[in-house]
């Protein structure tokens, strides 16, 4: 028949077109290396960070918290040893290029026992429970994570983890604003989440917000910009002020490092836009903790 003349193996049709194939076992270890990697060493851009705001702060304790913050960072990398008791949900996102294959495996399969083996062999609290409500059964390795997948042009796998503690992300909140609360809303709204958080995301804190979709595109949106490196801005202009607007703002809340008062409450506010409905605004706030845990690898 025609079709039948058409049909043809699938490795056959990899070798005719450009499709790059990738071994899941490649992409299993770099997330085992990512998350055991973030775990102890502790990002740059946080860590310069703080150590300015220390060099800045004026009052005593606050100053006295940001330098145990460093030393307790110096001793995680030296060590080898948790940044943070809380090791985090590990949470994935993957933009995998469309001509792309992963062979011997699933790609979903590959990112959960990366994830598996690095809380198991890096000894790093699982703290992940199977049902919510009812059991709360520890599920003994800190799987399933939270995998969020693009699919984008090229033959490239990029991917973005963070190890989300939950004492920040319980301080998260999302709203579905009016059209007419405007800026106003959006300022007010971010403001109020921060204040009424106070010291329990373990300021000094990175604040990522989402703008705009759906509801759970906003909050993608929003844990996504946590991950942004600190001091890199929103490339539209009127993002980029409101990000710095924010921040001046949030930091003269005086919440401070542990919330002990001090000019540093948060050390970063991201914020991502996406287009929405006529009669919407979403708006969704992810909260991370100084110990901003994420990676980054493209495969």
């Amino acid at each position: 028949t025609v079709w039948g003349s058409l049909t043809i193996k699938l490795e056959e049709y990899l070798k005719m077109s450009n499709i790059r194939k990738v071994d899941s076992l490649l992409v299993m270890n770099a997330i085992k290396k990512m998350f055991l990697e973030s775990s102890y060493v502790i990002g740059k851009d946080v860590y310069n960070s703080i150590s300015a705001a220390a060099l800045d702060e004026d009052s005593l304790i606050a100053k006295e918290v940001l330098d145990q913050l460093l030393k307790n960072y110096d001793i995680a990398m030296e060590e080898r040893i948790p940044i943070c008791q809380d090791t985090g949900y590990a949470v994935v996102f993957v933009d995998i290029g469309q001509e792309v294959a992963v062979e011997n495996g699933s790609l979903t399969n590959a990112i959960e026992e990366g994830v598996r083996q690095a809380y198991e062999e890096g000894f790093l609290r699982k703290s992940i429970v199977d049902d919510p409500i009812f059991e709360r059964k520890n599920t003994n390795d800190n799987t399933p994570p939270v995998i969020h997948y693009n699919i984008v042009e090229g033959n490239k796998i990029d991917i973005m983890i963070t190890a989300k503690g939950f004492g920040s992300e319980n301080m998260s909140a999302i709203k579905m604003l009016s059209p007419s609360d405007g800026l106003e809303g959006v300022e007010k709204f971010v403001l109020e989440t921060v204040k009424n958080a106070g010291p329990n995301p373990c300021p000094p804190i990175i604040i990522g917000i989402g703008v705009g979709g759906t509801m759970e595109k906003a909050a993608i949106m929003a844990k996504k910009a946590t991950m942004r490196e600190i001091n890199k801005y929103n490339e539209n202009i009127n993002y980029e002020n409101l990000e710095k607007e924010l921040l001046v703002k949030i930091n003269e809340l005086g919440i401070g490092p542990a919330g002990f008062g001090g000019k540093t409450t948060a050390l970063a506010v991201n914020v991502d836009y996406y287009p929405t409905h006529i009669a919407g605004l979403p708006v969704a706030i992810n909260i991370s903790c100084h110990a901003s845990r994420h990676a980054h690898v493209i495969l």
